[in-house]
């Protein structure tokens, strides 16, 4: 008896000898182990963003707080280094603080006795916020007077009623050369 069934479709089927088809048995111990690591994907990202995500309480303190790995000038709440050595057990340090019922400057003041005042964050300051909109401005200027100074205007054209000015003095001197250069051509 042969492994497979043998079933046959269409008059191309016939040709080549027929489709073999697994048997069910096969089939459905595919499908239970493609739905098996389907699941434990979806558990596993499922588990990931939920140890990763703080609650908005520990974000609020941590954008207060500025990063301390290496290079970092993040807030503790917005590091996106992979594997920061202080971001994640910085935010687990301020729940634990939270659970205890301490306030957020008294969290605050813990890292720095820690850490020292150059962990504080430091908000922009109306300078930080200014100089972006004015460089924009500043290249939005520069773009248009190079378009301007690089695409003039077309000449216009003179119209059937004006009358073009061929007397003019300056026009005269090369006028003359012309005429003198064509005479010595002839």
């Amino acid at each position: 008896m042969p492994l497979f069934k043998t079933s046959i479709v269409g008059p191309v089927a016939k040709r080549r000898g027929g489709c073999q088809t697994p048997p069910a048995s096969v089939r459905s111990r595919s499908r239970l182990l493609t739905l098996t690591f389907a699941l434990s994907l979806i558990a596993a990202a499922f588990a990931q963003t939920a140890a990763e995500k703080p609650s908005p309480d520990v974000r609020r303190v941590a954008a207060h707080l500025q990063c301390q790995c290496n290079g970092c000038k993040d807030s503790v709440a917005t590091c996106s280094m992979l594997e920061c050595g202080f971001s994640k057990p910085a935010k687990e340090r301020i729940a634990r603080m939270q659970a205890v019922g301490m306030s957020d400057d008294q969290i605050i003041q813990a890292f720095v006795q820690d850490y020292g005042p150059g962990i504080i964050l430091a908000p922009p300051s109306a300078f930080g916020w200014i100089v972006p909109y004015v460089a924009a401005a500043f290249g939005l200027m520069v773009v248009y007077m190079i378009l301007r100074k690089y695409y003039k205007p077309a000449p216009k054209v003179a119209t059937a009623g004006a009358a073009l000015e061929l007397d003019d003095p300056a026009l005269a001197k090369y006028r003359d050369q012309i005429e003198k250069d064509l005479a010595d051509l002839e």
